[in-house]
């Protein structure tokens, strides 16, 4: 019997751009200059996106996350521009404002909500740099009241796929793997990291391009409520230890 949801967030309760030039960071760029940066708006955008995903890739290989503070405090040493606690928080504020601009929300998600809450405990599990940046817009959508749960990865310490962040999930909950299902859009993180922790998982992936089940994969996040009122649920994945 499926007693919870746990949820992805980005991608999946919400659509975002994931890019770092896009958006538009003319706001960043200007208080960079102020603080005594010599580069001009493309190199900062080239140094900022550099140094990112060298901090991207060493955390996929270690599964530790990083918090924005870190990657800022990093970056503005390698454009030596002097950093103290002040300008590291109003340059993270200021550029999660901007990425913000690629964050959107889906019509109808909090009445889907409210209806999935009606049969199921929700929670979400989220790899993230910032600890406020998921309840922020949780609450901007109106959805906050709807989770049990929100266990995210800068302040867990780990970042999905590693098992050990859907298990301080389930154990917050009070429900066992078994139990619960979770939607993801990602393979890696999100399928492959429940799946290792025992959680059976939905696969939001509307071209069938990542190799699952197709009974583990979904068109839109607006299939769920069809597929759970008519008990369409995935079967548990395989623990360690399980008989063959």
């Amino acid at each position: 019997m499926m007693r919870c949801v746990l949820f992805d967030f980005f991608g999946t309760l919400v659509e975002y751009s994931a890019s770092r030039t896009d958006q538009g960071y003319a706001t960043s760029h200007r208080l960079l200059v102020e603080a005594g940066a010599r580069l001009d708006y493309a190199a900062f955008l080239e140094v900022w996106s550099d140094e990112a995903v060298r901090f991207e890739d060493a955390a996929e290989a270690s599964r530790r996350e990083f918090s924005m503070p870190e990657l800022v405090e990093a970056f503005l040493r390698r454009i030596d521009v002097a950093s103290d606690a002040a300008l590291v928080e109003r340059f993270t504020r200021s550029y999660l404002g901007e990425w913000n601009k690629g964050v959107r929300y889906h019509d109808g998600l909090p009445k889907l909500l409210g209806r999935l809450r009606d049969g199921f405990t929700l929670g979400i599990v989220t790899n993230t740099h910032d600890p406020d940046l998921v309840p922020n817009h949780l609450a901007d959508m109106g959805v906050r009241d709807h989770f049990d749960c929100l266990v995210t990865s800068v302040e867990f310490g780990r970042r999905k796929p590693d098992p050990a962040i859907f298990h301080e999930a389930l154990a917050a909950l009070g429900v066992p793997a078994a139990e619960t299902l979770y939607v993801g859009d990602s393979h890696t993180a999100d399928y492959l990291g429940a799946r290792a922790a025992g959680i059976p998982c939905w696969l939001i992936d509307p071209r069938g391009d990542a190799p699952v089940p197709a009974a583990d994969r979904l068109a839109s996040l607006f299939e769920i409520e069809r597929r759970v009122r008519v008990g369409d649920f995935p079967r548990r994945p395989p623990m360690l230890g399980d008989p063959c």
